[in-house]
């Protein structure tokens, strides 16, 4: 830490040069309430990113879900292909729980936000059919590489879904039934 508090100048410089010293010198002067001295500006501008990010990864989540349960009742052209989408759904749903478990409200946040998951959703189904390995996948189902427009304006799944759908169990319960 800093020896002596710095002026309010060379505080706002240490943002630029040396972010976590820069934590830790706020953190001292809140501790010891020398609150005139604290870099307010990038602190409260920090604060906001902090509560943003966390929003950000739910709706990257949601994304990995939606595009995952998508390809599965959508592109599956075999019963062997979407085990790896399954595990993805299941590993974002359990990251999901992870983040609503530590901050509830962002549970709220993110139900607000399921258009911006859909279209990021959207934009990965759109880049995977760009892979070499996928391009018959697209010949087969678009006749060519889809673009944005090839998929639902409207998220077709709801937060309830995100949360919980699993159509595999009904493709597994029917073949227990088959047998």
């Amino acid at each position: 830490m800093l020896q002596k508090t710095p002026e309010r100048s060379a505080l706002k410089e240490l943002y630029e040069k040396d972010f976590y010293l820069w934590v830790m010198e706020n953190l001292r002067l809140l501790k010891e309430k020398h609150y005139e001295e604290v870099d307010w500006e990038n602190l409260l501008e920090e604060i906001k990113d902090m509560g943003q990010r966390h929003l950000e990864s739910a709706i990257s989540y949601m994304a990995i879900i939606l595009e995952h349960l998508y390809k599965w009742e959508n592109f599956r052209t075999s019963p062997e292909m979407g085990h790896g989408w399954i595990k993805s759904i299941i590993n974002a749903r359990v990251k999901l729980k992870r983040l609503y478990d530590g901050i509830p409200s962002l549970y709220g946040k993110s139900r607000d936000e399921m258009d911006r998951a859909w279209r990021n959703a959207v934009m990965g189904l759109v880049a995977w059919f760009h892979y070499p390995r996928n391009k018959d996948l697209a010949k087969k189902f678009f006749g060519r590489l889809p673009t944005e427009k090839d998929f639902p304006a409207q998220c077709p799944y709801t937060f309830e879904q995100v949360l919980e759908y699993k159509p595999w169990l009904e493709e597994v319960w029917h073949e227990d039934k088959d047998s």
